[in-house]
Parts: C-alpha cells; structure tokens; sequence
C-alpha cells in the first residue's frame, strides 16, 4: 500500500465505513502526518499538504452523504 516512510492515503480510509469512524480515523492519521513537515525537505510539504487536503475533502463528502442519508431515513 505504502512505500517505508511514506504516509497511508488517508482518502482511501475514509471511504470504507459507513458509520464515520474511518473518515475520523483518516482525519487524525493525515493531521498527525502534518507534525512531520518541519523535519521535511520543502520539497516534499506540497504533497504532504496535498494527501491531507484530499482526507479532509473526502471526509467532508462521507459527512454530507451519511447526513443525506440519515435525513432520507427520517422522511
């Protein structure tokens, strides 16, 4: 999945469960990956900065579609 040293791809947790908790767990992991940055080549932030953006992003979209979901449910 990853190479030594590289961060997981927290976008592809995100998408696998339906209650939430891997979007959440996907949030934490690509944070904590952002306590990394200082110690790395400026080189290196973009795509650092870049797997978070897109963790954050899909866990946005689990969230609407769990809300639209829920709310289909109520109807």
């Amino acid at each position: 999945m990853t190479s030594p040293g590289q961060m997981p791809n927290p976008a592809m947790l995100a998408r696998q469960a339906d209650d939430g908790q891997s979007a959440i767990d996907a949030i934490a992991t690509a944070v904590a990956g952002l306590d990394e940055v200082r110690e790395m080549p400026v080189a290196e932030h973009v795509e650092r900065f870049e797997a978070v953006h897109t963790a954050l992003t899909d866990a946005l979209s689990k969230a609407d579609h769990l809300l639209s979901a829920t709310s289909a449910h109520r109807s």
